[in-house]
């Protein structure tokens, strides 16, 4: 007779622990009990059958989880090490827009929820809510809470609020001469230098200090940038790896660093009163002192924020192709080859010549 490979507890029953297909989050492996009251033969069958369905993938772990509660563990889980921006860009949308989900178990989501919820949401959001639910559900289908086919059922012919491109404008002629003529604090004239001069993104200028201003060889180093929480300055690593780079500065801007930095008692650009890090508000009221100064040069309401003259310096430089290669120009704005070419293609064909150069190419 063969030998029994489970034996019965005191109650007669036969149980033994199965590991799942899915993880604890320590990284341990976590287990399923499973429990047969006839025969230790019994259990071996669905041992079997239950080892085959977490092989085959088909395996689903029951719980009374909420969506809600799940897709904060997830965010407390996973995206735990991001940038505070991030995080709070996840924390806003779990907390508020997803709080219509709140009595909804994760088991019952569906394609009816995900579209309702879109349709309350303003385009901008929606689309980071809609990204914000894929990768819950893609979470929850990978810790086997939901089968595999949830992400086809539950995303496929959703509707996604799609948000109007962004105006994307370069200064007028009048703006242009006014970044020059307009009557500015020392620190707000730095400001505006460096961001209409060299392309920087608010981020990375607020972030500057003398060390990264090297006026012999008139290039600025970009290593880190800032944000905000709440009102408070965060020091943080760059948007991405290529926003660390040197660019290089235009003559008036090294010949006004180089007084500016001189009457500095501190080693940060851009600081508070006090000397210490600027604060959201303290930036807030900068950047209105630098628009009322352009409006009163150019005559005009001013609107201009400081991405506009990211956008310019950028339209600038495509300008000068094949001068400066694309290559180059996504090196200094410390993006994409692929970003510039989106968005700049129209600027880039109108430099173009194509007939001239075929022409030029082949003519003996």
């Amino acid at each position: 007779m063969a030998k029994r490979k489970y034996s019965p507890d005191k109650n007669g029953i036969y149980s033994t622990l199965v590991w799942d297909g899915t993880y604890t989050p320590d990284g341990r492996k976590h287990r399923k009990q499973l429990r047969s009251k006839k025969s230790s033969a019994d259990l071996e069958r669905q041992v079997r059958q239950f080892q085959a369905q977490v092989e085959a993938r088909k395996y689903i772990q029951t719980t009374d989880i909420t969506f809600c509660e799940y897709a904060r563990i997830w965010a407390d889980t996973y995206k735990a090490g991001r940038e505070l921006n991030t995080r709070k860009m996840y924390d806003n949308i779990i907390n508020v827009h997803f709080r219509q989900l709140s009595h909804v178990k994760l088991s019952d989501i569906s394609r009816v929820h995900l579209q309702n919820l879109l349709n309350h949401c303003t385009p901008s959001v929606g689309q980071k809510a809609y990204m914000t639910f894929r990768q819950v559900v893609k979470s929850a289908v990978q810790d086997k809470f939901l089968p595999p086919a949830a992400l086809d059922d539950i995303f496929t012919g959703v509707e996604i609020p799609r948000p109007k491109k962004a105006e994307r404008r370069v200064l007028t002629d009048k703006e242009k001469t006014a970044v020059f003529t307009a009557t500015l604090k020392d620190m707000d004239k730095a400001f505006l230098w460096i961001i209409y001069g060299c392309g920087l993104r608010r981020e990375e200028a607020l972030a500057l200090s003398v060390f990264d201003v090297d006026l012999k060889s008139s290039y600025l180093a970009v290593k880190r940038s800032v944000c905000f929480d709440g009102n408070n300055h965060k020091g943080k690593g760059t948007k991405t790896e290529n926003s660390v780079r040197s660019v290089p500065m235009p003559g008036f801007l090294v010949d006004y660093l180089r007084q500016y930095i001189h009457g500095l008692s501190g080693s940060l650009l851009f600081c508070n009163a006090s000397g210490g890090s600027m604060t959201a508000s303290g930036y807030r009221r900068m950047w209105e002192r630098i628009q009322r100064a352009i409006a009163a040069e150019t005559g005009e309401p001013c609107t201009l924020t400081a991405h506009i003259f990211r956008h310019n310096y950028c339209t600038s430089l495509c300008y000068q192709i094949p001068t400066v290669s694309i290559k180059r120009i996504a090196q200094l704005l410390g993006d994409t080859e692929r970003m510039v070419i989106d968005v700049y293609n129209h600027i880039i064909l109108e430099k173009e010549d194509a007939a001239g150069a075929v022409e030029r190419a082949l003519t003996i």
